[in-house]
């Protein structure tokens, strides 16, 4: 063979990651809430965009898919943009779509164990908070300007001091600094800041300024001249009480039972967080991102939430005025033309974000139809694979149309990575079974069982391989403690203390 230079004609398909690619494929991760603040941003950024005032009807959600049967049609998802959002970020060939792709823990909650009070975030009295016995509005003052407040009343010495301590004091009403470092950056005594410190803590809420849960409950305790060596060391071994473990408490405590129980009703009385009563804390409400009825004649609706979206369109009639009153510069030109381009793209992208998550939320109903109808117990196995090869999409789209995305239906909200579980085999043979559904049983059974034979985790095996779930003790023992739920000594201590505290 000849060696020489030659003339080689070759043709290939790629696609290009543009920007306006990036900012779709963006678009399909975020949430509601979030897209809506990018939104805001863009509005800010782009003069031609702009927002269109809706009326009440309009406000509220459009259908964006019309399902027919039980299989639910996927016409409302095949419409395509120019544009594909079916990338993988992982590989540098991107794929194209066919032409047919905490917590905050409970604030009455001891280490996950015995519960404290069994009131809302508000603490024990929430609910009779009286606003006069607090000495100011608690609804309208935040816990900071609460505490500000009355350090008005010490000594002018102090109240810097006690303004830098108030500063790291969180919602929940917990001291998170060091005395030491206050002291250092204040050119004082590490003893002044404590006494400064020991000052705050007597301030409303009960309980405030405290640096664990022991002082803030010790706190509490000495305001209702509780305060005694026997409750102290009670409060000095919150873990044991967690734990449900009595007889230590009682060795340790040197109380019999009757003061022992007194004492714990006294504990459950109090706020471990105080805090929280000045509206710190406050969880931000889950939108839905999607909705999902059932129809009467059968079959199911599935609809994006448009109503959190702010209704943009493209000013065309501004950027004509514009064009018309002799713009001449190239640069304002220039810029003209970015925008416009821009807010084209932006629209096509916010079009296919929705078309595509209803196509891949519709999917998933239609996959998980059971638990739609009969609950968590028909919950099947589901992979994003499973899913992107029924609508002819990249795995990758689909994980980002699940991710931060939340579904509202007549059983509830559920986030979509929900419905993807793993897979556990049927003893018997038979179809596997969900591990979402395992766990549901597996709490099922541990409520349902006798105080007085609490089942070990050798036992729920035996239960539920008798009920056709092939399960290992190694993995109940990890749902079970998934689920929030103590191992067979810790819920029988449990039930003893319950009993105990019921007499």
């Amino acid at each position: 063979m000849a060696l020489g230079p030659r003339l080689d004609l070759r043709q290939s398909q790629q696609l290009v990651m543009t920007p306006q690619l990036q900012q779709a494929i963006k678009l399909l991760a975020l949430s509601n809430i979030e897209l809506e603040a990018y939104l805001q941003d863009e509005l800010e950024k782009n003069p031609l965009l702009d927002v269109k005032e809706a009326s009440t009807d309009e406000a509220k959600p459009e259908p964006a898919a019309e399902p027919e049967g039980a299989d639910i049609a996927m016409s409302a998802g095949a419409a395509e943009s120019d544009a594909p959002l079916d990338v993988d970020h992982n590989e540098e060939v991107f794929h194209h779509d066919s032409g047919s792709d905490a917590v905050q823990p409970d604030p009455g909650a001891l280490d996950g164990g015995l519960s404290l009070n069994g009131t809302a975030p508000g603490g024990a009295g929430a609910d009779d908070f009286d606003i006069g016995e607090r000495g100011g509005a608690a609804h309208e003052k935040t816990l900071h300007e609460v505490l500000i407040d009355q350090a008005a009343a010490l000594p002018q010495a102090e109240q810097m001091v006690a303004r830098h301590i108030i500063d790291l004091v969180d919602d929940a009403g917990y001291f998170t600094g060091s005395c030491e470092e206050i002291g250092w950056r204040l050119d004082l005594g590490e003893a002044a800041v404590e006494e400064v410190l020991k000052a705050v803590q007597t301030f409303e809420p009960t309980g405030v300024g405290a640096r664990d849960l022991g002082e803030c409950l010790a706190i509490q305790a000495r305001e209702a001249d509780r305060y005694d060596p026997c409750m102290a060391a009670l409060l000095g071994r919150l873990d044991l009480l967690a734990r449900g473990d009595l007889a230590a408490l009682k060795r340790i405590c040197r109380c019999d039972d009757e003061d022992l129980m007194d004492m714990i009703q006294e504990v459950r009385g109090y706020n471990p967080k105080p805090g929280l009563e000045y509206g710190g804390g406050e969880a931000l409400p889950i939108v839905p991102d999607v909705f999902v009825a059932k129809r009467p004649k059968g079959g199911w609706k599935v609809e994006v939430n448009s109503a959190t979206l702010p209704r943009l369109l493209v000013d065309r009639a501004y950027a004509a005025d514009l064009a018309e009153g002799g713009v001449k510069s190239k640069e304002t030109k220039a810029f003209l033309s970015e925008c416009m381009q821009s807010a084209n793209w932006l629209m096509n992208a916010l079009d296919q974000r929705q078309r595509t998550i209803v196509k891949v939320a519709a999917e998933i109903v239609k996959q998980q139809e059971g638990f739609f109808l009969e609950g968590v117990s028909k919950l099947k196995p589901l992979t994003l694979r499973a899913i992107a090869d029924e609508i002819d999409m990249h795995e990758s789209t689909v994980s980002r149309v699940t991710s931060n995305k939340y579904m509202m239906c007549e059983r509830g909200l559920f986030e979509l990575k929900y419905f993807f579980t793993s897979a556990i085999q049927s003893a018997d043979g038979g179809d596997a079974v969900s591990a979402e559904a395992v766990k549901d049983r597996i709490a099922a059974l541990i409520a349902e069982e006798d105080p007085k034979k609490v089942l070990s985790d050798d036992k729920l095996v035996a239960l539920l391989k008798a009920e056709g779930f092939d399960i290992a003790r190694r993995t109940v023992a990890k749902y079970r403690e998934a689920l929030g739920l103590g191992s067979s000594v810790q819920r029988r201590r449990g039930y003893a203390l319950e009993t105990a505290c019921a007499a």
